[in-house]
């Protein structure tokens, strides 16, 4: 069993039955007999009835992700995050590489929370295994965000959604007393200066004030920040960040590399996205 995912295992459900997990060797199940293997790279998936998978990235998505966060141009917006999370367990649904949630991880370290763990939720199996191995205090498990989460109630003190998926009512569910959401979503300039010229998919007006609407009476908005800044982007760069998000599903291989190679050695990118708190 990986270190991290030992530490979280207290924090699973049983996609199934949703009941508590234990584990024996290279398993992880549940007292009604339900079992899951261990992966190699050290993540579980926990896979309901009708839970999907093919919306996760794909493996040239997660390579495009590793490569373009590891040249820090968003680590602004990792800050900005863990300056809004005081302690653990962290959730982090859509968690992608882990590259935000380790970065949470670290700096509640630093902060003298080293007991602080963090769950890295993703629909890819090739996000998983690359998360798995990003904080030795995040367990990664593959799960479905739009299903039952495979987490207890009430069992969570910050849900991370960063550029992704949630769904309110689960959100809510495994939220203890007095925890914490936080979310960025992306302004409609966000990459705009590449967004035309590579047929990225384009950003609405709005989303924060609609991810507040969406959770109601559940949760209030006790904090919002805008990020902003110029990136200074190389075309392997480009290529990595078109590639890595969702327009990676909808503009051809060929078309986004000739449209790179129209671009200039450096090219000036705006980042804009907004970091949304909410509180229980």
């Amino acid at each position: 069993m990986a270190p991290g995912l030992d530490g979280v295992l207290a924090l699973l459900a049983c996609p199934h039955c949703s009941a508590a997990m234990c584990r024996d060797e290279g398993v992880v199940g549940c007292e009604a007999g339900h079992r899951f293997d261990l992966a190699r790279q050290g993540y579980v998936s926990l896979l309901g009835a009708g839970s999907r998978t093919d919306t996760g990235d794909t493996p040239e998505m997660v390579a495009a992700r590793v490569a373009f966060l590891g040249q820090g141009h968003y680590r602004p917006v990792a800050d900005a995050i863990a300056d809004q999370v005081q302690t653990g367990p962290v959730l982090d649904i859509g968690a992608g590489t882990g590259y935000y949630l380790g970065a949470v991880l670290d700096r509640l370290s630093a902060a003298g929370r080293p007991e602080a763990v963090g769950v890295a939720l993703d629909a890819s199996r090739y996000a998983a295994r690359r998360s798995a191995s990003a904080h030795p205090r995040i367990g990664s498990i593959v799960a479905d965000a739009w299903s039952r989460l495979p987490i207890r109630d009430a069992v969570i003190s910050t849900v991370l959604s960063v550029f992704g998926p949630r769904d309110p009512a689960e959100v809510v569910r495994v939220l203890g007393p007095g925890g914490r959401v936080v979310v960025v979503t992306p302004e409609p300039d966000h990459l705009a200066e590449i967004s035309a010229p590579l047929g990225l998919l384009t950003i609405d007006a709005g989303k924060p004030e609609r991810l507040a609407a969406s959770f109601g009476d559940w949760l209030r908005p006790v904090g919002r920040a805008e990020l902003r800044s110029a990136m200074r982007l190389t075309p392997t760069d480009i290529a990595a960040v078109a590639g890595m998000g969702p327009s990676a599903r909808h503009v051809a291989p060929e078309r986004l590399r000739a449209a790179v190679a129209k671009l200039d050695d450096v090219t000036t990118v705006t980042m804009a996205v907004t970091v949304t708190v909410l509180q229980a």
